[in-house]
């Protein structure tokens, strides 16, 4: 079902991260013109106050803000490799120490894991049922009820565990996004998935877990769906995809 965000959530982590160094823009590059539909680029002529015609997106395009990466309308990515070392915009994905496989948001400082498509810990195509042993609320959620690389190791809490074993991008700390922090690469300007599909490859028109309880809601919680952009209260027994951060 989805839901507005607008309400109280409880962050089921170990630590509340800090606040986000800056937020992104929607990627809405376009201007909509009933009843004649949109306009790409926007002509000037449709009705004012758009969101196309303000914040990161637009700078951008008019060249008037300088970015430290590259990205899809306004959003500054940078690519990382798999020892952690900021990587050329050409850099290639893979398991070898200088290749690909984490991605830099320079506004917010959040660094995200990469999806794989080799079958490995972090392919594309495992799902995970939400569990969190620690979870305050009392509903811990269930354990192992995807499907992933490794029987019995398919809820989100193991995989958070996993991939702090694998140490991926030369670092351990890597946690549950909340559903803002989710929501912060979506890009309202496209769908199916709404996201920069060229720095985060493999990436699903699908709901992503977050860390995020929905609270007065009995053992629900936030999902991102990046098929549309929505934020999504689902059972925690639901199977969906996980896509970890780290980061303020």
């Amino acid at each position: 079902m989805r839901r507005s965000l607008l309400v109280p959530v409880i962050l089921l982590s170990v630590a509340i991260p800090a606040a986000p160094a800056g937020l992104n823009d929607t990627g809405v590059t376009f201007c909509g013109a009933y009843p004649s539909g949109n306009n790409s680029p926007c002509l000037g002529t449709e009705p004012s106050g758009q969101d196309a015609g303000y914040g990161r997106d637009v700078a951008v395009g008019e060249g008037k803000l300088a970015r430290a990466g590259y990205g899809q309308a306004g959003f500054d990515f940078t690519k990382i490799g798999n020892n952690g070392t900021p990587l050329p915009a050409n850099a290639v994905l893979g398991t070898a120490t200088n290749q690909w496989a984490c991605t830099m948001d320079n506004v917010t400082g959040l660094v995200w894991e990469l999806k794989a498509s080799d079958g490995g810990l972090r392919d594309k195509n495992w799902t995970y049922s939400w569990y969190n042993s620690a979870s305050p609320d009392g509903y811990s959620g269930t354990v192992s009820g995807g499907a992933c690389k490794q029987a019995g190791r398919c809820d989100t809490e193991k995989f958070v565990a996993d991939v702090n074993t694998l140490e991926l991008c030369g670092h351990a700390d890597w946690r549950m996004p909340s559903a803002k922090e989710l929501e912060s690469i979506v890009i309202l300007g496209a769908a199916y998935p709404a996201i920069d599909v060229a720095y985060f490859p493999n990436s699903l028109p699908a709901q992503y877990w977050s860390g995020v309880a929905v609270p007065y809601y009995g053992p629900y919680a936030w999902s991102v769906s990046y098929a549309d952009g929505g934020a999504y209260d689902v059972a925690r027994s639901q199977l969906h995809a996980v896509r970890l951060v780290r980061g303020p």
